[in-house]
């Protein structure tokens, strides 16, 4: 619902929320394997979804309790992508550091293996790693 340009992603590890003091969800985020597979290496997670309500410093204490918890599990490393229009200021907030900017791609359709448009192809994105 509160999602700007993605459609659910298609599996997690954990999901989590942060609420305000009369316990109304603002806002979530979705953890689960990386999407890119040299990044699916046992020992990563990544963050596929961030959506609030727009409060103030949210999406920061979602990033954060993501770090926290994915270390909790055992894993030691935690990435997320940002596209190019967004500032990445939630990111740096709670810690995070750009590792990588990945070019604009035409998507994943090729003749041996169809697959649908999902509405993020064209548009380069920042690789964020947790602190």
């Amino acid at each position: 619902m509160w999602h700007r340009h993605l459609q659910p992603p298609p599996g997690q590890i954990f999901a989590l929320g942060v609420a305000d003091h009369d316990s109304v969800l603002r806002g979530v985020a979705i953890v689960g394997r990386p999407v890119a597979r040299h990044l699916d290496n046992g020992h990563t997670l990544e963050v596929t979804r961030v959506a609030t309500d727009g409060t103030r410093n949210a999406c920061s204490m979602l990033y954060a309790a993501a770090w926290r918890a994915t270390s909790a599990l055992g894993y030691t490393q935690l990435v997320t992508y940002t596209q190019a229009d967004e500032t990445g200021a939630s990111l740096r907030a709670a810690g995070w550091r750009v590792i990588g900017q990945r070019r604009s791609h035409a998507g994943w359709d090729r003749p041996s293996r169809p697959r649908r448009t999902l509405g993020s192809e064209h548009i380069p994105r920042t690789l964020w790693e947790a602190p």
